[in-house]
């Protein structure tokens, strides 16, 4: 349907036309017929949406990573967590880094390693998969994803057809796509698709309106589909474009190859990151809440094809340098209630939040864009816990899960005269089958948050009508939209329309139960057809209540302020709740169908969390979380005669509007113990002309020529990567004879890092680093050190490194790029580096190679469990002074109640009055959790999950301290609770069964000093 075509169809041109309407709608449904990869036909897709089974479905998704939180007995907790919220499907990237630490190596049994669990959880849970095996990912990780040995140029270019590259990216995608062959949903499992690279929007030189083929890009697309074919993929292949301008991988936009089967679009449009200066691009200048039209992008670019967003934000990523805590202001439970919404009116029936849960980038995961956290502001926090945006997108969710006949639209019409209120807008969707529409309403201008009152004028199958009729308005305040419904079907009831949002419904004995919810204070009015008489079973908070005998039903109208009240309409209970009452309702499914039936579900309020539900005879168990002592109050079948909360049984007694009420107990208390005594060493040997550089640890730096496309600006070739160490901290000694007057040294470390030196153990200086800047150049001056004319003089260069670049900078080297000496006649003699312990060698599988860096305490193991510090100096504060680094040590015994979820996080400070010239690295139980750049960043807070801290045992604490100045270093480190909560989510059983996950320091690690 053309613009044009859509702006006829506007109110007035129907308003008492609805029968040529609905004509025009059914003459369109022919136009559609179902699709599939010809493989199978399990998963099918329209125009309107996709297909399993022959049952229609409203993908709505969010991403979740668990290389970022590696302890596979927390994977349950945020799947049950997008469950509970009402989504059908969670989508995951995979890391090809994370797997491969050297080209000959895969690892995906040790460990978080091995994440088949996922697919295990998504059968059980009933959760579809949207399944994104890269190659290349983004992610804001290192390098995109692509493990750091894949970036010296030697194999290419990257993201092509390049055999080499090729070659290089074959055993990682092979094992990935036989092992996710098994959990397809042509296998009875639950993986949907399988998306294919990321945001590679290339299948076009220049624009894609010239049409003129990339045909490396081509080649390289074909060679994975092929490859994910041959190992066992037959569920439909898909691609997500990066923005509206691309228009690749589409088979409606061009017959080219390389496409695949269904295309979508990702759009961040408030913003990819919370530094708001960056925001601009493709979308032009930002806006705050301004939405960005969808609709004619996807009618052109893939109208046979649902309108699919692999991608929608779910938050934005916090830089080096953002703001502490990340950026809830600008995408808070508002954004997720307009932008999610507008979605919908754009005719969206597959969207992907991302991030639905960002997690940590522990390690050195972190790329250079970004700060240790990958919170994202995501609706389920870094920390695990839930709050209003989650609450808000669940309030979606659950309406789209339960919305039917939302899976297939069209767009009938859109503008303010839909409306009384010029500054405000309707979309109109109807289903051309069943009739039901949807009126998605919204601000003129989404940009602006004023309080608006208005009216809509609907269509229904009774007429035309202006809503509310009878005294109340419908309102938009602030950055808020609303949905209103008309004839839509739940059970064998039909409600005419609703000015109130639906939130979802059950049937219970062939009684249906409807759950209708305002914003706190306002009001609703609502007509079920058939219906002809009401009464009010319970009002908490509602005022107003009204009945009208109408239009072949019944009219209610109310207002509701806070809590949740009751009506009887006829056959059907309908739920009303303010907006605080809505946030903490669930609709557990009692099936492991996703889409979840209408009589597979029970309905409960009060508690901060239902995880699940399990129906036997008159039993129901509910398995959840409570923060506090909350009330709890169960809509379920008549039969039903006893509850259980997490296998307690729960007094309840029946109300008069027929639910079980009860209350759940407040969870028990804990308290973290303080910090015990720290033991200090130094951990900069390698400053001394003493030390000895011809360990294991070390190797020659001795390269003349590199496959890099960035030549140095002197040789040898310092580039790091080269040598067989990919991130972290590196250490360069140089050696020269003769006298010299300083050094000329240009380090590239990405964002936000720094780098120190040292000449003959006489500190020189430091480039402390910078928010914005991936080089620091120095001209070091010799004039405070001893230059040595009788014996080698030593130069020490110690640098850290954020990550690598993304995208096409992933081959951007880290190292050092120029290094010469000022007044020497014969330079520098030679270059010995050491790095990570090992190398490549994956030394420590469990953790992996990314979670260390190469300071000497890390290279022997003083970060991790089991480490012999009783020589150590004791002291009672981490600070010392002089440019330098010093490992500090404590541990510390935790106990914690079993049968609770609790989540804990370090708070690291610098003391008012301390320098901020330094750099810190937080380790738990062996795993670097925390870096903490005070003199750049505002990242102090840094969550640990269970499993790595042992909730009912010993755990080791380890901080590294890198004074960047000759004032030393000074930190605070402190830990906090941040939630508790009784659950059936047992957090300290699953830390007691991830002993695994910490191993202990063994004295091979001794070599590497």
């Amino acid at each position: 349907m053309t613009r044009a075509t859509r702006l006829v169809y506007g109110l007035g041109a129907v308003a008492s036309l609805l029968s040529t309407a609905i004509a025009a709608e059914s003459q369109t449904t022919k136009d559609w017929p179902l699709k599939d990869d010809g493989l199978n036909e399990v998963v099918q897709w329209d125009h309107y949406s996709f297909q399993v089974h022959s049952q229609r479905i409203f993908v709505f998704s969010g991403e979740f990573h668990y290389w970022r939180i590696p302890v596979p007995g927390l994977w349950r907790d945020i799947l049950e967590k997008i469950k509970a919220a009402g989504f059908t499907a969670f989508a995951f990237y995979s890391s090809w880094a994370y797997h491969a630490p050297n080209n000959h190596t895969l690892d995906f049994t040790t460990g978080a390693h091995d994440f088949t669990p996922l697919y295990e959880l998504a059968k059980e849970l009933g959760l579809y998969i949207i399944v994104r095996p890269g190659p290349y990912v983004n992610a804001e990780a290192s390098a995109g994803g692509f493990p750091l040995w894949l970036t010296t140029g030697e194999y290419g270019t990257l993201r092509n057809n390049d055999t080499r590259y090729t070659k290089a990216w074959t055993p990682y995608f092979t094992q990935l796509s036989k092992t996710t062959s098994k959990y397809q949903l042509t296998n009875g499992e639950n993986t949907l698709v399988y998306q294919i690279e990321n945001e590679y929007g290339s299948q076009w030189e220049g624009w894609a309106s010239e049409r003129k083929p990339n045909e490396d890009a081509i080649g390289y697309m074909e060679l994975l589909e092929a490859n994910a074919r041959a190992n066992g993929i037959n569920v439909p292949l898909t691609a997500n474009d990066p923005n509206m301008n691309s228009h690749s991988w589409g088979s409606d936009w061009s017959n080219e190859g390389g496409n695949v089967d269904v295309a979508g679009l990702d759009s961040y449009p408030s913003c990819w990151t919370c530094d708001l200066s960056q925001c601009t691009s493709t979308n032009g200048a930002y806006v705050p809440f301004q939405v960005l039209d969808y609709y004619d992008y996807f009618q052109e670019s893939q109208p046979t094809m649902p309108s699919f967003m692999p991608e929608f934000q779910g938050g934005s990523y916090n830089p080096w340098g953002g703001p502490e805590g990340g950026c809830p202001q600008d995408i808070n439970q508002d954004f997720a209630n307009l932008f999610y919404r507008w979605n919908i009116g754009q005719r969206v029936t597959a969207m992907s939040l991302y991030m639905l849960f960002g997690g940590t980038n522990w390690g050195a995961i972190a790329a250079p864009v970004t700060a240790t956290s990958y919170d994202y502001s995501a609706p389920i926090s870094e920390d695990r816990s839930i709050g209003d945006k989650y609450s808000e997108t669940k309030l979606l969710a659950l309406f789209t899960r339960c919305a039917k006949d939302l899976t297939m639209t069209d767009l009938i019409g859109n503008g303010t005269q839909y409306t009384d209120n010029a500054n405000v807008r309707a979309y109109e969707l109807r289903n051309p089958e069943t009739h039901a529409g949807f009126y998605a309403t919204f601000h003129t201008n989404t940009s602006i948050g004023s309080n608006e009152a208005f009216h809509v004028k609907v269509n229904t199958s009774a007429g035309a009508f202006t809503v509310p009729k009878h005294g109340g308005v419908v309102r938009l305040n602030g950055h808020q939209s609303k949905i209103l419904v008309t004839d839509f079907k739940f059970g064998k009831e039909t409600l005419l329309y609703s000015t109130a949002e639906v939130l979802t419904y059950a049937v219970f004995d062939n009684k249906p139960t409807l759950v209708l919810w305002v914003p706190t204070g306002e009001s609703g009015e609502f007509n079920i057809k058939g219906a002809k008489k009401g009464s009010v079973s319970t009002c908490q908070g509602c005022s107003s209540v009204g009945f009208y005998p109408e239009h072949g039903g019944l009219t209610a109208t109310f207002t509701q302020s806070s809590g949740m009240s009751v009506l009887e309409v006829d056959n059907t209970r309908v739920v009303l709740l303010d907006r605080k009452a809505a946030y903490k309702f669930w609709a557990p499914a009692l099936t492991k169908n996703p889409l979840v039936p209408e009589t597979e579900t029970v309905l409960v309020q009060g508690p901060y969390l239902v995880r699940g539900a399990a129906l036997s005879g008159s039993k129901l168990a509910l398995t959840g979380d409570s923060t506090d002592s909350t009330a709890l109050e169960v809509f379920a079948p008549k039969n039903v005669k006893s509850i259980t909360w997490n296998g307690k049984a729960v007094h309840v007694e029946r109300t008069a509007h027929g639910s079980l009420k009860g209350s759940v107990a407040a969870p028990e208390s804990v308290k973290l113990p303080a910090f015990g005594s720290w033991k200090s060493n130094d951990s900069l040997p390698e400053r001394s002309t003493s030390y000895d550089d011809s360990g294991e640890a070390w190797v020659a730096v001795d390269h003349q020529t590199t496959s890099n496309p960035r030549k140095p600006t002197t040789l040898p070739v310092m580039y790091a990567d080269e040598y067989g160490f990919h991130n972290g901290i590196r250490l360069w000694r140089g050696y020269f004879n003769g006298s010299a007057a300083g050094a000329y040294i240009n380090v590239q470390g990405g964002y936000a890092f720094g780098w120190s030196a040292w000449l003959n153990g006489k500190f020189l200086g430091s480039y402390l680093g910078d928010a914005n800047k991936e080089q620091g150049n120095l001209t070091l001056s010799f004039s405070n050190a001893t230059v040595s004319t009788t014996k080698p003089n030593v130069l020490l260069i110690m640098h850290d490194d954020t990550g690598h670049d993304e995208t096409t900078g992933a081959l951007n080297p880290r190292g050092i790029l120029d290094a010469r000496l000022i007044d020497s006649v014969s330079g520098f003699t030679h270059w010995r580096l050491a790095g990570t312990a090992g190398g490549e060698s994956n030394l420590d599988p469990v953790r992996g190679v990314f979670n260390e860096d190469g300071l000497y305490g890390e290279r022997v193991g003083w970060h991790l469990p089991g480490f012999d510090d009783s020589k150590w100096t004791a002291t009672s504060s981490l600070s010392f002074t002089g440019a330098t680094v010093r490992f500090f040590r404590t541990t510390v015994p935790l106990k914690f109640p079993a049968g609770l979820d609790v989540s804990v996080s370090f708070v690291l400070s610098t003391p008012k009055g301390s320098t901020t010239a330094y750099r810190a690295q937080l380790f738990v139980n062996g795993y670097q959790y925390g870096r903490y750049n005070p003199h750049i960043g505002n990242q102090v807070i840094y969550p640990v999950p269970a499993g790595i801290l042992n909730y009912n045992g010993e755990n080791t604490v380890a901080v590294a301290l890198w004074a960047q100045t000759e004032a030393g270093a000074n930190i605070n480190v402190d830990w906090r609770v941040n939630y508790v909560a009784d659950s059936s989510l047992d957090a300290v059983a699953i830390s007691e069964k991830a002993g695994d996950l910490r191993p202990k320091w063994t004295d091979d690690r001794k070599r590497f000093g």
